[in-house]
């Protein structure tokens, strides 16, 4: 079930499973655009292809808020706001430990394509985010964040360098156990719809499971 949470004949917001990464990649999984472009043929009965422009990501673990372009003219304009910084997006994190009360985080990053991971080094690129304690509980933090920069596993490098790693992240904390599912979710996105110019912002809820349901 795909939850579309507004849609007009420029825009698609909707809410990204876990565990679907959002474009085709080597795994060869089903990914999350072509299951929307795939919703939307058999719903408005269209004969030809599906235009649907993807403009920003999120990790294949992680769930949550995600706008797509219906348009090129809006893809490009909704391009042009994240590169400029007018997109705003919020995630929620459970982190281990106890982190300060807010802080903003500056390295730099740099992605190893081949082994996909990141890391800080000072040849990366530059990646800022600020945050903000919201409640402790069991040696868990959780955290409101507001990305400056959109950088590959930012978030979860950032913090897991920092002794912080995000609960249940497989690939950056050492701790977590098979099966246990990354505490990283994209709860709100705001912009400028790229036609009437509005700001917008939309907002779902946290996922009701463990870590999130012990706050």
């Amino acid at each position: 079930m795909i939850n579309i949470i507004y849609e007009d004949n420029h825009l698609l917001v909707v809410e990204k499973p876990i565990n679907i990464p959002v474009q085709g990649d080597k795994s060869n999984d089903v990914d999350f655009l072509t299951m929307l472009k795939d919703y939307i043929k058999k719903r408005d009965k269209k004969p030809g292809n599906v235009y649907l422009g993807l403009v920003h990501r999120l990790d294949r673990p992680v769930g949550g808020i995600m706008v797509f372009a219906k348009t090129s003219k809006c893809a490009s304009r909704l391009s042009e706001q994240i590169r400029t910084n007018m997109m705003k997006k919020t995630y929620y994190a459970v982190l281990e430990n106890k982190v300060n009360n807010k802080g903003t985080l500056k390295d730099k990053l740099l992605k190893d394509t081949k082994k996909n991971i990141v890391k800080v080094d000072e040849n990366g690129k530059d990646a800022i985010l600020n945050y903000e304690l919201i409640d402790y509980k069991n040696n868990l933090s959780l955290v409101k964040i507001d990305l400056v920069t959109g950088r590959s596993h930012q978030i979860r490098v950032q913090f897991s360098s920092r002794n912080f790693p995000l609960y249940g992240d497989q690939k950056y904390n050492k701790n977590s156990k098979p099966g246990e599912q990354i505490a990283l979710f994209s709860n709100s996105i705001t912009f400028n719809h790229p036609i009437t110019k509005e700001r917008l912002t939309f907002k779902i809820d946290l996922p009701n499971r463990y870590p999130w349901n012990i706050f």
